[in-house]
């Protein structure tokens, strides 16, 4: 068997390759200024917007509603308005906003902003027409509102996150690159047959592998722009095009360098992915992945496939805990739930597609209440940067890998020892 190279031989390849991100960056920097300068004109800006997210918030005596929208730029802020506003969740609004002192750094995150709502618009889209069929199909609103998450990239509400946190599932309800993965095998074990018997009677000549990744390709794209391309599905696609096109040059695709390549681009591109925290935790899980396969890619499939579930689960741990604090008794069981998810939700479709759409609810709901016994375990700074020292070190040394799987296993025994005593 032909070994495949590296994709970078030299420090020269690098520096041309980082040298074009920068150009590239700094156009679409020059670009999103320009958006910046006419969004700030004026005192006021009028934009039309979806509501993402609704939720009540009290500030001592006072009681209020806090909007979080984004507009047709991919601009995204919040709003507050009285308590007595109606559920507004995914409707469009037109609104005059008020963002004092906006810098470009905030424009670019997300930013707090008075606001007027002058108009409330019917947000009679697909992916609103898809919902409502989705929670047609459950007595309970919650497990439509899990099944809107998993399917159209739909918010859920603060309760059932934190429960899912507390399970160490968040990654699951957040639609991300774990979808897409299944979602793509799954059109191409449906496909290869298919265009087999095509192939053999009609083009014989054609690469099946090829025509096969243009036509997922294709859905995979089109199905991130109806979900509005959440951060961790662009970053999953986008290293759906990268791994095929190494792949069709003998390149290496399990590489730290794929992974490299694939987020300077996306960084370059859409400079705005750098603020959201989404991208990297997807960005995080694949590089523990290609961690794992690095090292142990001599295992046989079924102990890889064991393997990187219990040590991408203990690698993203501190990680995990650093930034969410959330955590549970029951949440190393959430490596089975992983597992069991990747058979799940190709059948979740089907069920819905064919009326059973609610058969798994009954489970899912007695998941939720597991969830509700969370404690917060807190991750100090240092403990968190000496994590990712020893992560950087692993992808050169196998013995900084044991290092970090026992760094990692120290702090899985503290946050259950703090659950414990909780």
């Amino acid at each position: 068997m032909i070994e495949r190279v590296s994709l970078f031989t030299s420090w020269r390849d690098i520096s041309f390759f980082l040298f074009t991100s920068l150009f590239i960056l700094f156009f679409s920097l020059f670009f999103e200024y320009q958006n910046y300068k006419e969004f700030t004109r004026f005192d006021s800006a009028l934009v039309e917007a979806t509501v993402l997210k609704q939720y009540e918030k009290q500030n001592g005596k006072r009681t209020y509603q806090v909007l979080k929208l984004k507009d047709s730029d991919g601009i995204t802020f919040y709003t507050t308005a009285k308590k007595s506003l109606q559920d507004m969740k995914n409707s469009r609004l037109k609104m005059e906003i008020w963002a004092k002192e906006l810098t470009f750094l905030t424009y670019l995150t997300s930013f707090y902003a008075t606001s007027k709502i002058l108009e409330i618009q019917e947000n009679n889209t697909t992916k609103e027409r898809v919902n409502t069929l989705i929670a047609a199909s459950h007595e309970d609103k919650k497990m439509g509102n899990i099944y809107q998450a998993l399917y159209t990239a739909e918010e859920v509400d603060q309760k059932t996150q934190n429960a899912f946190s507390n399970l160490g599932v968040s990654h699951i309800v957040a639609i991300s690159g774990f979808h897409l993965s299944i979602l793509s095998a799954l059109l191409y074990f449906l496909l290869k047959p298919l265009y087999g018997l095509a192939q053999g009677r009609f083009f014989p000549y054609r690469n099946s592998k090829l025509d096969i990744f243009i036509v997922v390709a294709i859905v995979l794209f089109a199905y991130t722009l109806f979900l509005d391309a959440p951060p961790s599905l662009v970053r999953s696609f986008a290293m759906f095009l990268v791994g095929f096109f190494l792949y069709d040059r003998g390149i290496k695709i399990i590489s730290m360098q794929t992974l490299f390549v694939t987020v300077i681009l996306l960084l370059a591109f859409f400079p705005r992915l750098a603020f959201s925290l989404g991208f990297w935790l997807s960005a995080g899980g694949v590089f523990y992945i290609f961690l794992f396969l690095i090292h142990f890619k001599n295992l046989n499939i079924f102990w890889q496939m064991v393997g990187v579930s219990v040590l991408v689960y203990l690698y993203m741990l501190p990680v995990a805990l650093y930034i969410f604090q959330n955590f549970s008794i029951y949440h190393p069981f959430s490596i089975i739930l992983s597992m069991l998810f990747t058979p799940f939700y190709p059948l979740s479709i089907l069920a819905h597609f064919i009326g059973f759409g609610d058969f798994c609810d009954p489970f899912l709901l007695w998941l939720m209440e597991l969830g509700e016994d969370g404690a917060k375990v807190e991750l100090h700074l240092g403990l968190f940067l000496l994590h990712a020292a020893l992560s950087f070190a692993a992808i050169y040394s196998k013995k900084a890998m044991w290092g970090l799987t026992l760094f990692s296993t120290l702090i899985f025994i503290y946050a259950m020892q703090q659950v414990a005593e909780f």
